[in-house]
């Protein structure tokens, strides 16, 4: 007896434990707040137990009479429809999801991004139309860019371009660039996040459950962001050719003079398209500047001065770019952008200041991986000592893979092809040397390497 009553009142405080972190997230409980905390307590329970058909009837009378009592009732409402629906009551349990979704924006209108696109990917795997999908891809996009799934990007964004890319142009180059500074967006708040985790986790912390498993996660989605680009670019590339830009722009160009959001993209746009032969592009950089004075703008006019043979004002300008930048991440971008200018210590300068401010930034000691390679002739005086330059090379490369996932494929490019030309087995052998031995290298480099 003594057991049973024990049980029933560790039942009870469950309950009651339940209830009150129900009521933490309290938003609005309707006609009868008890009974819609007790009972959203006991869903909840039932559906992190997998016990969903339990947790149906205390969810669906949550779902009819207290819908802004929690997101609870949402996001464990798709758990109990989906169930349904991989069960096989598909058409009970997909009008059951689409009203969940329905309910849940009219009711929760933040976040809105994800929500239609996880919106859309029931949708597709339920056999809905292109045209179904594609709505509510469209509502995402309009709501939050980034919160788009990078698969689901990249769908919208080729949908767009099939649409309107012999009609409306512009409207291609637009979604692209918002498409764009989403994933860049994705890309800096994941990056920032594992940046302090690996911060922790170098000095020696031990890391949460939850730390760990976000580590994991921010290197897998880096990882296919760091292809996004290259997906999109190869969407956008029969559309965004020179020909078709440099009409679109000079016809735009007058409209557009003063507003600095549509002189930096098609700056940007025709930069990144190498359509800066034409006289239009310095006239637009000159038009950017004036609009909007601005780090960026200061980095594309320090290109055109470059180009006029006016080195030292132009990285006078670069200069005043990373010195104006509160940004830190910016500011790293912009020093990496003055080390693809230069070279030798010079460029291994900048590109090391960069990484103070960004240390995860891959590309930065990719760039330092390349000079190094560049170098191997000048830095050495035989076969094995210019050979051995290549170990610096792919030790940056390994490092740039290591501190930032989403720049992996082209790191392990750079290793595979400077691994393949490490010292030879014989020629080690001839020299009497062994593997781990340290090597100086000499002239700018002069970094100790072991041998491989």
């Amino acid at each position: 007896m003594m057991r049973k009553n024990t049980t029933n009142l560790v039942m009870v405080i469950f309950l009651l434990v339940g209830i009150s972190t129900i009521y933490a997230q309290k938003k609005d409980y309707g006609s009868e707040p008890e009974k819609c905390a007790q009972n959203l307590s006991l869903f909840h329970e039932s559906v992190k137990g997998k016990n969903f058909t339990d947790a149906y009837e205390y969810w669906l009378w949550c779902f009819e009479n207290c819908p802004k009592g929690s997101k609870l009732i949402y996001s464990d409402g798709l758990k109990i429809a989906n169930d349904k629906y991989e069960k096989g009551e598909k058409e009970v349990a997909g009008k059951l999801i689409d009203d969940i979704y329905t309910k849940r924006i009219k009711h929760f209108p933040d976040n809105l991004g994800k929500v239609y696109s996880d919106w859309a990917i029931s949708l597709e795997k339920r056999g809905a139309s292109k045209e179904k999908v594609f709505e509510k891809l469209e509502a995402g996009f309009k709501a939050d860019p980034s919160g788009l799934s990078i698969k689901n990007m990249a769908v919208f964004f080729k949908e767009v371009t099939n649409r309107n890319k012999d009609t409306n142009a512009q409207k291609v180059f637009d979604t692209y660039d918002d498409v764009l500074e989403a994933v860049n967006v994705k890309i800096d708040r994941l990056t920032k996040e594992l940046d302090k985790i690996n911060a922790k986790d170098s000095t020696g912390q031990t890391l949460t459950s939850k730390e760990k498993r976000k580590q994991k996660n921010n290197g897998i989605n880096l990882r296919a962001l760091g292809k996004a680009e290259g997906a999109l670019d190869q969407i956008l590339g029969e559309v965004a050719t020179c020909d078709r830009l440099i009409p679109l722009y000079k016809k735009g160009l007058e409209a557009h003079k003063t507003d600095a959001k549509w002189l930096k993209r098609a700056v940007s746009r025709l930069h990144h398209k190498e359509c800066t032969e034409d006289a239009l592009y310095p006239t637009m950089v000159e038009a950017y500047v004036h609009a909007d004075p601005s780090p960026e703008a200061y980095i594309f006019y320090a290109g055109i001065l470059e180009k006029n043979g006016k080195k030292g004002e132009a990285l006078k300008y670069r200069n005043k770019a990373v010195d104006l930048e509160t940004d830190p991440y910016k500011k790293a971008d912009y020093l990496y952008k003055i080390a693809r200018t230069m070279g030798g210590s010079s460029a291994r300068k900048y590109a090391n200041r960069a990484l103070k401010h960004r240390p995860s930034m891959g590309k930065a000691y990719l760039l330092v991986a390349r000079l190094y390679a560049k170098s191997a002739n000048n830095c050495g005086t035989d076969e094995f000592s210019k050979r051995m330059v290549y170990v610096a090379a792919v030790n940056k490369a390994r490092r740039a893979k290591a501190v930032d996932p989403s720049i992996s494929s082209t790191a392990n490019k750079y290793i595979k092809s400077y691994s393949a030309r490490f010292p030879s087995k014989k020629l080690l052998f001839t020299l009497g040397l062994k593997s781990g031995t340290p090597h100086k290298i000499s002239c700018w480099i002069g970094e100790t390497v072991r041998i491989p």
